[in-house]
């Protein structure tokens, strides 16, 4: 890659690193779960009037919204709002690629290698051990909570995958058409709309400025200049050249929470983080296997698109 797309790469996982302490910012006013939904209706609405939807079947650009959108930022969200730390919060979602593997070689019968499968079982490891120090020190509910957004996301990378669109941006765009009325109606049973009211029409609490900002850098920065400039790096290059400086995202959490926020991570949640990196950085650098061939030909009509 040129020097230029390097730094670019670099920058997006800085963007993308910085999003999870406007985060934070945001859920200091706005209820999680209505914030989900508010994030993606600011997207939703000028994407379904300016951009053209992509030619995909519903039910992957459906099943993308459902997992990468809602099931994703749903539990983060929640498991943020209930004590998972912004810096951890970072690491832990990086679950998505081992998640990913595994559910590709379920539902997709792709090949898992042996590199692969290590570093499987190295993320996994450090994984466990981060949420055996959150255990040992705080509720490890927002930890699990964390771990199943990761999961959501697992779940949207498999749908993306199957999508197969021919402009992938057009597609993330879309996706936020999906997340706002499920988690609106989610919010207002959950959360009530005395709490979603308060947070629309009060805004004298002391974090109510950084809230509103932290949710237009989720939007602006976050989202569709981050997500463009990844789209478009991912369009010029191998995924196996540009996908490895998405490990910076956490590296770029943990430093700006510790510097922003004053979060401390323990050492053995250190090694935890550097086990993660390290497994899912071994796996993103293999190349991706073959899917297995089946067995039994399939007819005409149900190979159209898997």
């Amino acid at each position: 890659m040129p020097a230029r797309h390097v730094l670019l790469a670099m920058a997006v996982a800085v963007m993308w690193g910085l999003n999870f302490i406007a985060i934070d910012a945001s859920l200091q006013h706005f209820p999680p779960m209505f914030l989900v939904a508010l994030r993606f209706a600011l997207i939703a609405v000028p994407t379904m009037l300016l951009v053209k939807r992509p030619d995909v079947p519903w039910r992957w650009l459906i099943g993308y919204g459902l997992g990468f959108g809602t099931l994703q930022f749903l539990f983060l969200y929640w498991g943020m709002a209930s004590g998972m730390p912004a810096g951890l919060a970072s690491l832990v979602l990086q679950a998505s690629g081992p998640f990913t593997m595994l559910l590709g070689a379920t539902f997709l019968r792709e090949r898992v290698t042996g590199p692969q499968l290590l570093g499987v079982l190295v993320a996994v490891g450090g994984l466990a051990v981060v949420g055996w120090q959150r255990a040992e020190h705080a509720s490890v509910v927002p930890f699990l909570l964390t771990l199943a957004g990761a999961l959501g996301w697992a779940i949207g990378n498999i749908c993306n995958r199957q999508a197969r669109a021919a402009n992938p941006l057009h597609l993330t765009l879309w996706m936020s058409v999906v997340p706002p009325l499920p988690m609106l109606a989610l919010a207002f049973v959950v959360e009530g709309p005395a709490d979603i009211a308060t947070s629309m029409t009060d805004f004298t609490d002391p974090g109510a400025l950084g809230a509103v900002l932290g949710l237009l850098y989720t939007v602006v920065i976050g989202t569709i200049l981050g997500s463009g400039l990844w789209t478009w790096l991912m369009s010029k290059h191998p995924a196996g050249v540009v996908a490895p400086f998405s490990m910076l995202v956490p590296v770029t959490g943990m430093t700006a929470a510790w510097l922003l926020l004053g979060e401390t991570v323990t050492v053995p949640e250190m090694l935890g983080g550097v086990l993660v990196v390290g497994g899912v950085l071994l796996g993103s650098l293999i190349k991706r296997p073959k899917r297995l061939p089946d067995l039994v030909p399939a007819p005409v009509g149900a190979r159209l698109r898997d």
